[in-house]
């Protein structure tokens, strides 16, 4: 069985076909532990070999080392064969390996530091410094990284980070689609609000939503979702088992949101398990696939940084899951009897 396909043309400008399963490359930039450059490309090739024809990565991911791995896998790869966003909103400057950013977070990396930049110059800066570490001729979506308050560190700090997209980064986003150079833009963020508030007050095409949308959250149905079907705007959605606990299950020293899992998750979790073992489903096959039951989402990205994580996420694209387990959910009081199903 190939992965399925969807396809996005909000602008009738011949859109973007995506598959289902998508590769976030967060762990290629060695997140939490290093890995070498022959087990990336093997993670790379593994995903390739699978159907996955979607890549996403970042300046940060890595301090630079997840797009220039993506350079070396990417080389001799047709460019009209897959699709490939990065980010905007960071650009990276020299330092030393004692003053760098990112200790403890991204091992053996290059020593830089992270300077939050939305102006006008600062996204087509980072736009060409991408494009030179990852080694294309053109990317094809952009998202402005990280305008949340996990990153930002307090709401004011989100607006005024918004109020400099908006006032700026924004005009050159605009004209990098106009004139082709990309074909979409929109933000990857780890809060729905935020993502409300830009297509409030732009035109922005897709969004990168990391864990807002999942077996145990849904709360971007009550006003967000629904406003961007109403625009045509797709969603990709990061963090599917929210940061773990949707693909271990209700382990001890299971993550929800990066956190350890707090009693009352651990509990939901175990009764959302509860029902999919009783349609013979595997939990994270069933968290894989949530997402991809609303009409707006293009493309599911969980991250893999091995071999093992990436065959998981294949296994999970390709299951088949009854629906039975979605009404049960909802009879349960599991998810939200408005998600469709």
């Amino acid at each position: 069985m190939t992965i399925p396909t969807r396809h996005w043309d909000r602008l009738d400008n011949g859109g973007l076909t995506f598959t289902e399963l998508g590769f976030g490359s967060a762990p290629l930039g060695n997140l939490y532990r290093a890995i070498s450059d022959d087990a990336a490309q093997a993670t790379l090739q593994s995903a390739w070999d699978g159907g996955v024809r979607y890549f996403d990565t970042a300046p940060l991911y890595g301090l630079g080392l997840s797009e220039t791995r993506l350079n070396r896998f990417l080389r001799d790869k047709p460019r009209d064969e897959y699709i490939l966003s990065t980010k905007i909103g960071r650009l990276l400057k020299p330092a030393t390996q004692s003053t760098r950013d990112g200790v403890g977070k991204w091992f053996e990396v290059p020593a830089r530091n992270e300077v939050y930049d939305f102006s006008y110059d600062g996204v087509m800066r980072s736009v060409e410094f991408s494009l030179e570490r990852l080694g294309v001729d053109r990317i094809d979506m952009l998202f402005a990284h990280d305008i949340d308050v996990p990153n930002q560190g307090s709401r004011a700090n989100v607006d005024a980070k918004v109020d400099q997209l908006m006032a700026g980064g924004y005009h050159a986003l605009e004209r990098m689609r106009l004139d082709g150079t990309i074909k979409a833009f929109g933000a990857g963020v780890n809060e729905w609000e935020v993502c409300e508030t830009l297509l409030k007050r732009g035109d922005f095409d897709i969004f990168l939503m990391a864990g807002r949308y999942t077996l145990l959250e849904q709360e971007a149905l009550t006003s967000f979702l629904p406003l961007c079907e109403e625009r045509g705007v797709g969603i990709v959605t990061g963090g599917p088992y929210n940061s773990g606990i949707l693909a271990t299950g209700p382990v001890p020293g299971a993550y929800y949101n990066y956190e350890p899992a707090t009693p009352d998750i651990l509990d939901r979790v175990t009764r959302i398990e509860t029902v999919c073992k009783a349609h013979d489903t595997r939990l994270i096959d069933a968290a894989f696939h949530f997402p991809l039951l609303h009409p707006t989402t293009v493309s599911v990205i969980p991250g893999g940084q091995g071999l093992t994580e990436s065959e998981g996420n294949l296994q999970a694209a390709k299951a088949r899951i009854p629906a039975g387990l979605w009404a049960d959910l909802k009879t349960e009081g599991l998810i939200r009897q408005d998600a469709p199903v």
